[in-house]
């Protein structure tokens, strides 16, 4: 090898050297060593005992191993031939593939029942999963923290959005204001030089106030009197004489037919306060309630 010939050449002393070179096997320049490449060879005996192994006789459930032909073609009612298919056509590649995989079913399956050799899945089949469940919960939590962050994105997304809309807005509205006030303006120099002999801003002015009070005014009427209003109608009339109302007249001052003594002098079982308490609990005076505070205290 390489590094067994730089080692003997490292090993050899400075005079060794000196006398090969006078001797003319050393010459100035680069030195490889170059070595012979391996003859080729064929290993009959080594060829035969790998065949050998490969043909062992097993049975066929250990080995499972089924070569056929692609199905039939239901289409055709013809085996497809491999010589007809097109390997750069991808569709009859792969379909050749699937029907060869279909005729190593029809063939497998009765044979493994045969052998009864299940097929089929139990139904209380146990497949312990190729992760672990801290590894899928790390999945479901990055695959969450992605999902937040789209929403996040979103919404910050329509955030700017709406805010660029609202700026939009805002500048049409301060535009359009200081075109009205631009006209108003002129329309107030034209006025004052004599140019124009009416202001058409304040005649839009009165005209939109107007229609404002009659759509006032017709609301009040659709709408009508709130309750508190009424209740004062009712309580007070409608107009008419305000002043001496409720004074007394001569009728009225002789007849005594609503009076009653016992609830006009609080004697009486039956008089009830307003709120619903009769006289009895009757609430006692300013000083009476500071005298049992004092005596509380």
């Amino acid at each position: 090898s390489d590094s067994g010939s730089d080692s003997e050449d490292s090993s050899l002393s400075d005079s060794e050297l000196q006398e090969a070179f006078a001797s003319g096997k050393l010459k100035p320049g680069l030195n490889v060593v170059l070595e012979e490449r391996p003859k080729r060879r064929n290993d009959t005996d080594g060829l035969k005992q790998c065949l050998a192994e490969f043909g062992k006789r097993l049975a066929w459930v250990e080995r499972l191993d089924v070569t056929l032909g692609p199905v039939v073609d239901p289409v055709a009612q013809s085996a497809s031939n491999t010589d007809a298919v097109d390997p750069e056509n991808d569709f009859q590649r792969e379909m050749s593939f699937y029907r060869q995989a279909q005729a190593a079913v029809l063939e497998a399956l009765p044979r493994l029942r045969k052998l009864q050799v299940p097929t089929r899945r139990p139904d209380d089949y146990f497949a312990e999963m190729a992760k672990s469940d801290q590894q899928m919960q790390k999945i479901r939590q990055k695959l969450k923290s992605k999902q937040e962050a789209m929403e996040r994105s979103e919404k910050a997304k329509q955030l700017r959005a709406m805010r660029k809309y609202g700026k939009k807005v805002q500048t049409e509205i301060l535009q359009r204001r200081q075109k009205e006030k631009k006209n108003m303006l002129n329309a107030i120099k034209k006025y004052q030089k004599g140019l124009s002999d009416k202001l058409d801003f304040l005649d839009d002015e009165q005209t939109s106030s107007q229609g404002n009070k009659k759509g006032n005014a017709s609301q009040r009427t659709k709408k009508g009197p709130n309750a508190k209003r009424r209740y004062k109608n009712q309580k007070f009339g409608f107009g008419g004489k305000k002043k001496g109302s409720k004074w007394n007249t001569k009728e009225s001052y002789n007849d005594v037919s609503s009076f009653q003594s016992k609830v006009a002098h609080n004697k009486g079982p039956g008089k009830v306060r307003k709120g619903g308490k009769k006289a009895l609990n009757k609430r006692p005076g300013k000083r009476a309630r500071q005298k049992m505070k004092n005596r509380a205290r």
